[in-house]
């Protein structure tokens, strides 16, 4: 197949995927964040495995006692996560009060685990996942460049592999403040470390295709660049299918088994994975035929 040659409608294709994401991003101020990044207190609930709670009640008691901003998630097993604003003893135990008087009079304590988070916390869980991020990215750069040095211009190889890391990253972020619209899903450092796993991700399917392509232009010297291209594509096409339908088969069957705790941390990989296997056709391998061509391509090829 002529990858090279269609290169300007993957273009497109990423272009519309990730245009929404930008505009919810933009319009909204930026993503649902939680509790990690603008503070506040979380607490576990777990109600007698006799009494019949459903979120929908529980938030329309902490409502009543003026936490309207509080998020409230299923567990399992009678037991439900609450996310509200920072809290001191006394508003803890007002929660607490409240929930037992409404739905459990019998018990003495319904708060299994409470964690709090400050304002100064949070912040600095920012900083540090921005100098985490632009750490990896530095990294990697130098790691392909040097990995590839054998070759005409390898900074290049870098420079698309970052520019695909972009691309995914983008996606997701765009993706989540969709889902934090429509869906209210907030975003915890559980969302930094799913996409720190991402870019590794990302860039090792990137790699797979590059390294074949290093290996075919020492082969085939009186080959253009972007016929070199389509044939590395071909040749590990089938390797990065399989492999990103066997991990998304796992990740599915934790989405729909593991819990509501590490649900966003799913849809991170999720969304991550098949954003990573794209790109390493459609983004990466076309920004070096790109750079080579001089020329992003048009719509009369065949």
């Amino acid at each position: 197949m002529k990858f090279a040659e269609r290169r300007i409608y993957f273009f497109i294709i990423s272009f519309l995927v990730i245009a929404p994401g930008i505009f919810f991003l933009v319009s909204n101020g930026g993503l649902n964040t939680g509790i990690d990044f603008k503070g506040g207190s979380s607490m576990t609930i777990s109600f007698p495995e006799s009494i019949s709670v459903s979120q929908t009640e529980i938030i329309n008691s902490i409502n009543d006692i003026g936490y309207s901003d509080s998020t409230i998630q299923n567990l399992g097993e009678n037991s439900f996560f609450l996310r509200t604003t920072e809290l001191n003893d006394e508003e803890k135990s007002t929660i607490e009060k409240k929930l037992i008087d409404n739905f459990s009079p019998e018990s003495s304590s319904i708060i299994t685990s409470y964690d709090l988070v400050s304002p100064v916390v949070a912040n600095e869980t920012v900083v540090a996942a921005g100098w985490a991020v632009l750490a990896a990215v530095i990294g990697i750069f130098f790691y392909i460049w040097w990995a590839f040095r054998n070759l005409p211009s390898p900074f290049r190889y870098g420079i698309a592999a970052i520019i695909a890391l972009i691309h995914d990253s983008i996606i997701v972020i765009g993706s989540f403040a969709i889902l934090g619209e429509f869906l209210g899903i907030e975003i915890s450092t559980m969302f930094l470390v799913a996409l720190l796993t991402i870019i590794g991700y990302s860039v090792n399917d990137t790699i797979v295709v590059f390294d074949k392509i290093r290996e075919n232009v020492l082969i085939y010297t009186n080959r253009t660049f972007p016929e070199i291209v389509n044939l590395s594509i071909s040749e590990t096409l089938g390797r990065s299918l399989n492999t990103s339908f066997t991990l998304l088969l796992t990740l599915l069957a934790l989405l729909l088994f593991g819990g509501a705790t590490i649900r966003e941390f799913l849809y991170v990989l999720i969304i991550g994975v098949i954003a990573g296997t794209y790109s390493s056709i459609a983004i990466a391998s076309q920004i070096l035929v790109v750079w080579d061509q001089k020329k992003i391509g048009s719509f009369s090829q065949e």
